[in-house]
């Protein structure tokens, strides 16, 4: 199918571009060329974008910061939109009102300055609100539904506002996780609790950071691959399969945290990324009679 993308360069000039790698946009720092990608700086630009998508019936994705999606080499067939909508809306009653593309960790650091509990545990977890939100992003016990109030998504026919109940959350997913209809989140609206003192809750995720630093790889990496299975951990399982410090070519399952692959350099490529992966949920599958569920995304033809 050959795309106009006319009305896109009309309205984004150069910040359309064609053949982009999609190894600048990922946190592993892997993924071959987009037929095209557009950066949107603001929600009417991503609203545009994607309505335009909805109307060509061009094959498209939405990526915020890149750091749960692993891209093929061989790139993705349509348009990549990167989400850059990031308005900010903070009321002293603890109401918070982000754009979906909003780094997570800001929102989380604008909001303890304003003495907001309940998104400490955020203060150092990649991605964007919009995509914590889908996702049910999460760590030190607490996760986005304990203080999502609603998310707003729009289709082609208009918006529908999600209560938190309307969501549908459980471990890592939502009602929006892989559904494949055409739909935007558009911002998110969270409740926390007011009256905090700022200084303990920085201390408090200063302590998360740290233990961050202490226990996860640096570098290139897309976070945590695999869910934790019930009563267990992904990490461990395959520590204990042997595989920690497995490589292929310049991937290598992290020496420091087992649940996280790592780029290492010049010539790491996603297919060794997911020839990993799969040696993990086999190995350990053949070990323990468990198969660890992705908590990442795959994006393009991995056929190959």
């Amino acid at each position: 199918m050959t795309v106009d993308y006319t009305l896109l360069e009309e309205r984004f000039g150069d910040r359309l571009r064609r053949d982009e790698p999609l190894a600048r946009h990922t946190a592993a720092r892997l993924g071959g060329p987009a037929d095209a990608l557009v950066v949107a700086h603001n929600l009417p630009d991503l609203i545009f974008a994607a309505r335009f998508t909805w109307e060509q019936g061009v094959s498209h994705r939405i990526l915020g910061g890149g750091s749960n999606v692993l891209v093929a080499d061989s790139g993705f067939r349509g348009l990549v939109i990167i989400n850059r909508a990031a308005a900010l809306t903070i009321g002293a009653d603890g109401v918070v009102r982000a754009e979906s593309g909003a780094s997570l960790s800001t929102v989380a650091r604008r909001c303890m300055a304003r003495g907001l509990r309940g998104l400490e545990w955020a203060v150092s977890v990649p991605g964007t609100i919009g995509g914590a939100a889908i996702n049910n992003a999460g760590a030190y016990g607490s996760d986005m539904a304990a203080c999502v109030r609603e998310v707003e998504v729009l289709r082609p026919a208009g918006v529908t506002r999600y209560a938190v109940a309307d969501m549908a959350y459980a471990y890592r997913t939502s009602a929006l996780k892989g559904v494949q209809g055409p739909y935007l989140v558009t911002a998110v609206t969270l409740q926390l609790a007011p009256g905090a003192d700022p200084a303990a809750l920085r201390a408090q995720a200063a302590e998360y950071i740290a233990h961050r630093k202490r226990t996860q790889p640096p570098g290139a990496s897309l976070g945590s691959i695999f869910k934790n299975p019930p009563g267990d951990y992904a990490g461990r399982l395959i520590e204990a399969a042997g595989l920690k410090g497995a490589r292929r070519g310049q991937v290598q399952i992290s020496e420091k945290h087992a649940n996280f692959l790592v780029n290492l350099g010049e010539g790491g490529t996603a297919a060794d990324y997911l020839a990993l992966i799969r040696l993990a949920q086999e190995t350990v599958a053949a070990r323990f009679g468990v198969w660890l569920e992705l908590e990442i995304e795959l994006l393009g033809d991995f056929s190959a």
